[in-house]
């Protein structure tokens, strides 16, 4: 299937480390930055690392602050007002049926104010025909007033005549 190859494969060697130098790099204490400093690791070497400051700086603690009036108030008084609507709601369903009863009872009476209204006025003409005789049935006798009143200073008796036509 496949032909002999004539190349000859190799593999390449492994990396190797490069030889330790016999004496370590001397670091001179001017090149060490901020924040690098020679720490113990547990296996017992020295080594340089970065290293946490010992004590962490302190933050200005703002100084406490009196609570405002309104805000007491207001704090106050939202449980208060949330109570109070809390209980008219309830109050309102307690008195659902009477209200319901009392506004038929409402529209009833103006429709009656409605009906007197109307019909007090067609009860006044009506009457008015039947007494005076000027209705459907013929003509009648009318009754005509004429007064004269005289009086005499703030507080006087008043006088008067009557006269019948």
């Amino acid at each position: 299937m496949y032909e002999p190859t004539t190349y000859e494969i190799t593999t390449r060697p492994t990396w190797t480390a490069p030889p330790a130098p016999a004496v370590p790099p001397v670091i001179l204490p001017s090149e060490i930055p901020p924040g690098v400093d020679w720490v113990t690791l547990p296996n017992g070497m020295r080594t340089l690392a970065y290293t946490h400051p010992t004590a962490p700086a302190q933050i200005p603690v703002p100084a406490a602050q009196p609570i405002p009036a309104w805000a007491k108030t207001t704090a106050l008084l939202a449980p208060t007002v949330g109570g109070g609507i809390s209980a008219a709601g309830i109050g309102l369903s307690y008195a659902a049926p009477g209200l319901i009863a009392m506004t038929h009872a409402l529209w009833s009476a103006a429709a009656l104010v409605v009906a007197a209204v109307i019909a007090v006025p067609v009860l006044i003409r009506t009457t008015r025909r039947a007494v005076s005789g000027t209705g459907a049935s013929g003509g009648g006798t009318t009754t005509h007033i004429t007064q004269n009143i005289t009086a005499t200073g703030l507080f006087g008796r008043a006088t008067g005549t009557i006269n019948n036509r």
